[in-house]
C-alpha cells in the first residue's frame, strides 16, 4: 500500500529536525520512529497515532478516530485518524505531541 507524500512530508515539518527521528517503512506505509519506537506515520492518506493505554480511550472519543486494526484486532494504545481529523496544521501537531509524549515515556531501542 502507498502513503500519501503530503502527509508525511507534513509529518516531517511538524517534527522538525530532532536527531531522535527516524522513516521506517511499515504496515504498508511510514512510520516516524522516536528512539527506536514507532511514533506515528502514514497508511495511505491516514494518520496512525501511537497514543498509549492511559490516552487510548479519550483519543477514541475524538472526531475522525477509530481503532488500528491492521492485523484485524485493535492494537491497544494506537489509533488512526482520517484526514479530516488533522487537515489543520495545527490539529496534526496536537497529534504528534501527544504521540511525542507517549513515545517520550517510553526506554529508547
Amino acid at each position: 500500500m502507498a502513503f500519501d507524500e503530503g502527509v508525511a512530508q507534513r509529518i516531517r515539518e511538524a517534527l522538525g529536525d530532532r536527531p531522535d527521528i527516524a522513516e521506517k517503512k511499515m504496515f504498508g506505509g511510514i512510520a516516524f520512529m522516536h528512539s527506536g519506537n514507532m511514533c506515528c506515520g502514514v497508511v495511505g492518506g491516514v494518520l496512525m497515532a501511537r497514543v498509549g493505554p492511559d490516552a487510548y480511550a479519550d483519543a477514541l472519543r475524538r472526531p475522525n478516530t477509530r481503532e488500528m486494526d491492521f492485523t484485524g484486532r485493535a492494537l491497544k494504545g494506537f489509533v488512526y485518524v482520517d484526514p479530516a481529523g488533522f487537515d489543520e496544521d495545527s490539529e496534526l501537531r496536537k497529534w504528534i505531541n501527544l504521540c511525542l509524549a507517549f513515545t517520550g515515556s517510553l526506554p529508547a531501542k
